[in-house]
């Protein structure tokens, strides 16, 4: 017996052995290959040099954003699954490539790749638009546009190439600018949930779709004057740039049933006819136009290229600023306006607040530019970031305000703490007014044969509860509150703009304009670019900037700990999944993509008004985007 207990003693000490010298050798094979990594890094530090005649691709994926929203788990996330460059291109990057490719000796060509370009405003159009002009103008390279299909925004882009291609299943989309709302007034009405709206405005049109069947005559007539001058100005452009006769796009589009049918139902030779491309081509036969304006690449058989993301690397700036070396401190404001925190794609309140008292503090920023890409949100949040601007100028540095797509509402708020105001002129801006919605569901109750009862000491106690009817002294109490907001809103813009509220409120009342159209009303003083309001503000702070340099420049970031990085990594994990059980559960899956927009937006202004908070409870929104 005792034998046998040595014989298992004995197996037992060797499996462990086994185990322990198993765990230890894999533990220093994963100890060398991370060294191994280290050491491949620091020795193959910097970009590999580009050959002659490389072909610049650039390929504007998902949406042109000011900044990437999401962490940087999901942009490398994207790349690892082939899907390319991320979901979202960044504008700088795009600027800043063309910039150098410009006078880069080893780059021969750009070839314009906008076949996934999703979502991108005039603005920032008009940004790349510049840019791609300039870079044919100054280096005299070429930049040739391809696709299978052209989007009305690629195509845009796609007009300002000195070549643009085809294919020949393809088309070229050109449809208008323009959006139909869905309107809920029936359906809530029938489901017993009153949206009650207290707002100030004849314009403020974003609570509009649930408490009417169709869009007002206010709204169509702002929107009509608004949607009207910007596809003129778009249309033009693209006439401008592929020497078209003024209008002759807008006669196409009233034709096309019948220039359809003259080429048997064949959109890529009607394409050509209309002289919106040069040519057609297969991918095969692009191939090799591109491996004749440049040169073959034998290891890929393909042209010699380098992408957007590989090029950045090659990218330098003039650098941070630093106390010898001052500069111009951006904050990107982009996205809704809510109370308290958000990262990137959306402005907290207090986190965007945080970023520009960042600034401020920094010896080495001497300016601050705010870029503003927002349709608003929060009326509350938007006078947390006005205060730290008012801060940021009391405190001796010039702020400047950049209009991107959209500085609406909410947006035109944040903007008036400022010694300038640039605006695009194809920004929505403007939509000074304030709403509140309070929607109740006693109807709902009812027809669910549902009660309630209950004893307060105040007629306030509980004051929005939305199983009741609305108490008109509350309704009361929160339009004299939405009053209160409305002036305090045009009496910051008429001490911004040096003019009176009598006056701002006759622009004002909700309405939506271009920022050709703001400038004409005093709403913004200038037009220009994002690089004009950085030059502004290099001149309202005396920065000293030598001949030929650009001045220093820093994006004023929060940075995430290591903890916070890790966290962010699991939520991402996490969080795809989950959006798709609660969609599922909850029925989403089977409504339109606007429609769950509209009404999360109706959800989470109803949570404020639940808490009770009516101080946080107005919202400066205009429920507009680039069109």
């Amino acid at each position: 017996m005792k034998s046998l207990f040595s014989a298992i003693g004995w197996l037992f000490s060797k499996a462990w052995w086994l185990l322990d010298g198993t765990r230890r050798a894999l533990m220093n094979l994963f100890v060398l290959l991370l060294v191994v990594i280290v050491a491949t890094a620091l020795l193959t530090r910097g970009p590999k040099a580009l050959a002659d005649k490389t072909t610049l691709v650039l390929k504007l994926d998902g949406n042109l954003v000011e900044q990437f929203s999401g962490s940087p788990r999901e942009q490398l996330l994207a790349q690892a699954q082939g899907r390319g460059t991320p979901k979202q291109t960044r504008l700088r990057d795009v600027l800043a490539a063309l910039e150098l490719a410009a006078k880069d000796d080893k780059i021969s060509s750009v070839l314009l790749d906008v076949e996934d370009l999703q979502g991108a405003g005039l603005a920032g159009l008009h940004e790349v638009s510049a840019a791609l002009q300039r870079f044919r103008k100054t280096s005299g390279k070429p930049v040739v546009a391809y696709a299978d299909s052209y989007s009305q925004r690629g195509y845009f882009l796609a007009a300002q190439a000195g070549e643009v291609y085809l294919h020949p299943m393809g088309m070229v989309m050109l449809e208008g600018f323009g959006r139909w709302r869905t309107y809920y007034k029936d359906a809530l009405d029938r489901i017993g949930v009153t949206p009650h709206v207290i707002k100030v405005g004849t314009y403020k049109s974003f609570a509009e779709p649930y408490t009417a069947t169709g869009p007002s005559p206010a709204t169509m007539e702002a929107e009509g004057l608004v949607y009207g001058e910007l596809w003129s100005g778009f249309t033009g452009t693209i006439e401008t740039a592929r020497k078209l006769e003024a209008g002759a796009i807008g006669r196409s589009i009233d034709q096309i049933p019948q220039l359809l049918a003259a080429v048997k139902g064949d959109a890529a030779q009607l394409a050509v006819q209309a002289k919106l491309v040069d040519g057609l081509k297969t991918r095969d036969q692009m191939r090799e136009l591109l491996i004749a304006k440049g040169a073959r690449d034998e290891d890929s058989k393909s042209f010699r290229q380098v992408s957007l993301a590989q090029y950045m690397a090659y990218v330098k700036d003039a650098g941070a600023p630093n106390k010898l070396q001052p500069g111009v401190g951006i904050v990107v404001a982009e996205g809704e306006i809510v109370d308290g925190d958000a990262g990137p794609g959306r402005i907290g309140g207090d986190s965007t607040a945080r970023l520009i008292r960042k600034a401020r503090e920094d010896e080495a920023i001497k300016a601050v530019v705010l870029r503003v890409n927002s349709p608003g949100g929060s009326a509350f949040a938007s006078e947390i970031v006005r205060r730290e601007l008012e801060l940021t100028r009391q405190a001796g540095k010039p702020v400047v305000v950049s209009m991107g797509d959209v500085a609406a509402s909410g947006g035109y708020w944040i903007s008036m703490a400022s010694d300038a105001v640039i605006a695009d002129a194809g920004t929505i801006t403007g939509s000074i007014g304030v709403f509140g919605i309070l929607p109740t569901a006693e109807g709902l109750m009812n027809k669910l044969s549902l009660h309630t009862g209950g004893v307060t000491t105040t007629w306030l106690a509980g004051g929005f509860d939305p199983r009741r009817p609305l108490d008109p002294r509350l309704q009361a109490a929160v339009q004299a509150g939405i009053d209160h907001i409305y002036a305090r809103f045009t009496g910051l813009a008429a001490q911004a703009r040096k003019s009176t509220p009598e006056k701002i409120d006759t622009v004002a009342q909700g309405r939506i304009w271009t920022g050709a159209q703001a400038r004409e009303r005093g709403l913004v003083d200038r037009l220009g670019s994002f690089d004009d309001a950085v030059q502004t503000a290099v001149q309202l702070a005396k920065l000293e900037v030598k001949a030929g340099e650009k001045p220093r420049v820093t994006y004023v970031e929060r940075d995430l700990s290591r903890g916070e990085r890790l966290l962010a990594s699991l939520t991402d994990v996490m969080a795809p999944s989950l959006a798709r059980a609660v969609g599922q559960s909850l029925g989403l899956d089977a409504l339109p993509a606007p429609v769950v927009e509209e009404l999360a937006v109706l959800k989470d202004l109803s949570k404020v008004a639940a808490r009770g908070q009516w101080d946080r409870a107005a919202a400066v929104h205009c429920l507009c985007g680039a069109p």
